[in-house]
């Protein structure tokens, strides 16, 4: 898939923890971890609103767009 989830990085730039912030934008371990890696169908944008607010970032820093090879 061409969408690449970032927030990985971006937890570890800010030294958390994904229990940490699955907590602070109020959803499950199990749901942040499925968006994590890259399984998510869609994300929405108050989930996106959240994680950016937690981790101080940007959309961009979390979402990036990597073309398939074709």
């Amino acid at each position: 898939m061409p969408i690449i989830v970032n927030v990985d990085v971006m937890l570890a730039r800010r030294k958390m923890s994904s229990g940490e912030l699955a907590e602070r934008i109020g959803i499950s371990p199990t749901n942040l971890s499925i968006l994590k890696t890259g399984k998510a169908k869609a994300v929405r944008f108050t989930t996106l609103d959240a994680i950016c607010k937690a981790l101080d970032c940007q959309p961009g820093d979390v979402l990036e767009y990597r073309p398939d090879d074709a």
